[in-house]
């Protein structure tokens, strides 16, 4: 992983491959920002001039290589776009500089040393800046490479660059506690967004729920998180009916991991449930060609939720943090759940189930009624639950829905904190009815109108009454199967972690009540 360097040094006196500055949109063309100031002072005060002649307008997302001044240790100047510039007295909001940090990061691919020189005003800005950098330059290469390539496979995989190798930032004092604290933040946590990332691009024939539960086992070792598996028979024997008939037509087992970090004198408690369909085909409603293909990302609320509790591990926060990874591969064969079949679930509910595809809520109300035994203040569950969440927020925005509507907009707020796109979404009481079943206590489709928003409702059934409870539906944002932009790499993003650690800093700083 990219190293992430604090220094007082100066951009001209700096040994580094390439020294990057942000340049901004401004009324009359492009503005250098603050921090850029000594490269600026090397070209004469005219280095807005010279990116102008370039082409650079101060987008977002935009790139512009220059050679360095005379002088300079660097050889290169890259300005990065940080779009449009602030009104007077207002500073550079830290999801511009996280997407700027993200781009300039992703451009520099190959390179071994960059220094940093974007805006630096508070601690604030060191860890947008920081998470920008090292979520930017993620990459998977776990499967290139081999000793039996043909010379054109050899080829292509040479012509893969390896990421940027350290960013040193520039305006950052590494003396100074809060600089520090907030470029070990990032780093811990972007560490944890990164691996989560890797499970998510993982092949599902290296990636079976006891592969996963394996993978979660060795990290809490490492990090001091307390770790549980119940197999296929442990789970059968305590009537978790909904991940047994999720996983029962799979040749790969399901698996039920509890996490768990305790930290003394914590006053609060949070628990956090994630869907880990490690593989999706729909199972006996399979899904039709064209919409299998990336279905190894339906584990990416799982690999949310166990980024998420080791990073409050690692940071030490203080607060009980549970992890619960529900973990099932839905698969068709002779011994598949068959629509109409139905099943017992955890909680004693018996549920219809008129579609298999509709799988990630019942492996998730067996989670969720298990966590709500250990009476958390909240539960959150995170899951690539319904495409109709995405023809509702599109791609790049998860839905949040709660039974307590201050609990809702406290978590949309935290999300637009920690930089994720959410938005608060309703759970109507008319749409409850669909549910009903003829035969059983639920059916687990409702209306096929705000079938995301009958998920919700499907879910809440499972929550008792005194528990406060949240829904986060991240089918668009987890996996981003279009070109990178910002710090989103092409492939699995990570989504929802930021917003999940951010609560849990909350909860330690006693913000939730």
């Amino acid at each position: 992983m990219t190293a992430l360097t604090l220094t007082t040094s100066g951009a001209a006196t700096l040994r580094a491959d390439v020294i990057v500055v942000g340049v901004a949109k401004g009324a009359a063309g492009p503005v250098v920002a603050p921090g850029a100031e000594a490269v600026d002072k090397g070209f004469d005060g005219k280095l807005a001039a010279v990116l102008e002649t370039l082409g650079a307008t101060g987008a977002e997302g935009e790139v512009t290589k220059v050679p360095a001044p005379a002088g300079f240790k660097s050889p290169v100047v890259l300005a990065v776009g940080l779009g449009r510039q602030p009104e007077k007295g207002e500073a550079y909001g830290t999801e511009s500089l996280r997407r700027a940090a993200g781009v300039a990061a992703r451009s520099l691919s190959g390179t071994k040393k960059a220094g940093v020189a974007l805006p630096v005003e508070a601690a604030e800005d060191v860890a947008a800046i920081g998470e920008g950098l090292l979520l930017g330059a993620y990459a998977f290469t776990v499967y290139r490479g081999g000793e039996k390539r043909t010379s054109t496979a050899a080829a292509a995989d040479a012509a893969v660059k390896q990421p940027l190798g350290e960013a040193v930032l520039l305006g950052a004092k590494p003396r100074d506690k809060a600089h520090k604290a907030a470029a070990e933040r990032a780093t811990a946590l972007t560490e944890e967004i990164n691996r989560a990332r890797d499970l998510i691009n993982t092949p599902s024939n290296d990636l079976t729920p006891e592969g996963f539960a394996a993978v979660a086992a060795a990290a809490g070792k490492e990090h001091g998180v307390k770790v549980e598996v119940l197999d296929e028979k442990a789970l059968a024997k305590g009537g978790y009916g909904g991940l047994i008939g999720v996983g029962q037509g799979s040749a790969n087992p399901p698996r039920l991991v509890r996490l768990s970090y305790t930290a003394r004198g914590a006053r609060q408690s949070l628990a956090f449930v994630g869907k880990g369909i490690t593989y999706d085909s729909g199972g006996i409603s399979l899904k039709p060609a064209g919409h299998n293909e990336t279905m190894k990302c339906d584990m990416s609320g799982a690999a949310a939720v166990f980024a998420a509790v080791v990073t409050a591990a690692r940071l030490g926060l203080k607060v009980n943090v549970t992890g619960w990874l529900a973990l099932a591969e839905n698969m068709p064969s002779g011994s598949a759940t068959r629509p109409g079949d139905v099943l017992r679930m955890y909680s004693g509910t018996t549920v219809e189930v008129l579609n298999t595809d509709a799988e990630g809520r019942l492996v998730l109300a067996d989670a969720i009624t298990r966590a709500a035994e250990e009476k958390p203040d909240a539960i959150v569950d995170v899951a690539t639950l319904t495409g109709a969440m995405m023809l509702a927020l599109g791609s790049r925005t998860f839905g949040i829905m709660a039974n307590d509507d201050a609990f809702r907009t406290t978590l949309h707020e935290i999300a637009d904190e920690a930089g994720e796109a959410a938005w608060p979404m309703p759970l109507p009481a008319d749409l409850r009815k669909g549910l009903d079943s003829p035969i059983a206590d639920l059916a687990n489709m409702g209306e096929r109108m705000g079938g995301g928003l009958v998920a919700g409702i499907f879910l809440r059934e499972f929550v008792p009454e005194d528990i406060t409870w949240a829904h986060l539906d991240i089918a668009g944002p987890a996996f981003n199967e279009g070109a990178p932009f910002g710090y989103t790499p092409k492939g699995g993003t990570g989504t929802a972690v930021r917003t999940l650690v951010a609560l849990a800093e909350h909860a330690a700083a006693g913000d939730l009540g």
